[in-house]
């Protein structure tokens, strides 16, 4: 079991090194981008701006876009074809296809990243994965959903198909309102959720694979205290929790509005950029990292450690 944990690890150091290899390469076929997973339900897939049509009995979205979550030259949306395209509102429409879809937190999200940090980032690739009203036995290893998500990103990655190349920054995760309907789902959620993550990062090979993870606003049935107390219970490192809890619901008191999403994106941008040491700048930028001491990435500063850390057992057994 060590020895197998200890190669992960090498085999994870390794692919880090060459996609930061093929990131500075000057003939890349593509602009190697910052790529952020977007996963979970309704509210990361976004209902901001739904109304209902009265023509058709149905919802559409209003069509509003707000400034903040304005379409980017640098923000790029991984389709439903696995291509990269600008991005722009609706993210989840070729993607969570069954309901209407409006204005979610990734948008805001990303230009409040590029805002605050413009020199360090870009492209940025949104992977969008969401799907409304599942529950999170819906995610679990092995599921439609959760294979799905990991073929989008390592698609996104560059890892197989034809999706383009980057550097996977963090998961984005916000689910939760369809298991407070069951006690039993709501009891048994902390359990499957911090699963669900060690997965995540296992099958994408990046076992410090950053998540900011969303704490319920509102949730279908009546236990969503014991979901959100889950949510924060839940302790793996690399892992921060937003907050939605305040942020002014739809009439169906279930979904954010369009401003609670854009508060939203803000929100979880400012927890994102927590990861990141202050003294990031242009000269030590991950996608065009030189490899000398003074440009090293600091993603490539924790590959280096975790790589001595994990030979020590090695050295000693050898």
């Amino acid at each position: 079991m060590g020895l197998r944990f200890f190669f992960f690890v090498v085999v994870f150091v390794f692919r880090d090194l060459e996609a930061h290899a093929n990131s500075a390469d000057p003939n890349s076929q593509l602009t190697q981008k910052d790529i952020f997973i977007l996963a979970g339900q309704s509210n990361m897939a976004g209902r901001g701006g739904l109304i209902n049509d009265v023509a058709t009995g149905t919802q559409i979205w209003d069509g509003v876009v707000p400034s903040a979550c304005r379409p980017n030259p640098s923000v790029l949306r991984l389709d439903a074809k696995l291509n990269w395209v600008e991005a722009h509102e609706p993210l989840h429409a070729d993607i969570d296809v069954a309901s209407a879809d409006g204005v979610g937190p990734a948008m805001a999200f990303a230009n409040a990243v590029l805002a605050q940090k413009p020199s360090s980032f870009g492209p940025i690739g949104l992977v969008p994965c969401a799907i409304g009203g599942t529950n999170i036995s819906q995610w679990e290893r092995r599921s439609l959903l959760y294979r799905r998500m990991v073929r989008r990103a390592r698609a996104a990655a560059g890892q197989q198909g034809g999706g383009g190349g980057g550097t996977l920054r963090a998961l984005l995760w916000y689910q939760g309102e369809s298991d407070t309907i069951v006690k039993q789902d709501a009891e048994s959620y902390g359990r499957r959720l911090e699963k669900l993550f060690q997965d995540i990062r296992l099958d994408l090979m990046s076992p410090m694979l950053p998540i900011i993870q969303v704490a319920l606003a509102s949730g279908e049935g009546r236990f969503v205290d014991i979901v959100r107390e889950a949510q924060f219970g839940t302790d793996l490192l690399n892992l921060r929790t937003v907050d939605a809890m305040g942020l002014t619901l739809r009439p169906d008191k279930l979904h954010l509005t369009t401003e609670s999403q854009v508060r939203l994106g803000e929100m979880v941008a400012d927890a994102f950029l927590k990861f990141i040491p202050n003294h990031l700048s242009a000269t030590s930028n991950p996608i065009n990292a030189n490899f000398d001491q003074s440009t090293t990435s600091p993603t490539l500063l924790i590959s280096n450690f975790i790589f001595s850390y994990a030979m020590i057992p090695l050295l000693t057994i050898l």
